[in-house]
């Protein structure tokens, strides 16, 4: 045993428990919840991401990024939802090795109609279970891990 360790004590063992579990089971029930839609909460995201951006669309490279998923990850998993017609791959005409994920009029209608029950999903099972100071502050201990590890 390293005694250089700074092992958690039990307080924070036992919160740290409670994450882990908890995040499995909300981010399996957000995904249950978005099948009825065809969809799993890693295509949500993805739809989400291009309906933000402009012109609906990103680099694929920088959507990886955004998404903190593999390039062949991601290129998998545009590619089933290229072949459900919810988003399209282009060449980027100004760097031909670039190529853009753009999101399709079927891909927003199909977001329009989803999101409004994940969002409720999100409330029902984590924001509306903590208090307002609580859930901000759960915020800011994610900003200050993705600072620290240098993901946004």
């Amino acid at each position: 045993m390293d005694r250089g360790t700074r092992w958690l004590n039990a307080e924070q063992q036992v919160a740290w428990r409670a994450y882990l579990l908890g995040t499995a089971r909300l981010m399996a029930k957000l995904d249950d919840d978005l099948r009825q839609f065809g969809l799993g909460i890693n295509d949500y995201e993805i739809l989400v991401r291009l309906s933000e951006a402009p012109d609906r669309r990103l680099r694929m490279a920088d959507l990886a990024d955004r998404l903190h998923q593999s390039r062949s990850r991601l290129t998998h998993t545009v590619g089933r939802l290229e072949a459900a017609e919810l988003v399209r791959r282009t060449s980027c005409t100004s760097d031909k090795r670039g190529v853009w994920a753009e999101l399709t009029d079927a891909g927003f209608a199909l977001l329009e109609q989803a999101a409004p029950y994940h969002v409720d999903g999100v409330r029902e099972n984590l924001v509306d279970l903590a208090s307002p100071e609580d859930f901000a502050a759960v915020g800011r201990v994610f900003d200050s891990v993705s600072e620290h590890i240098g993901q946004r």
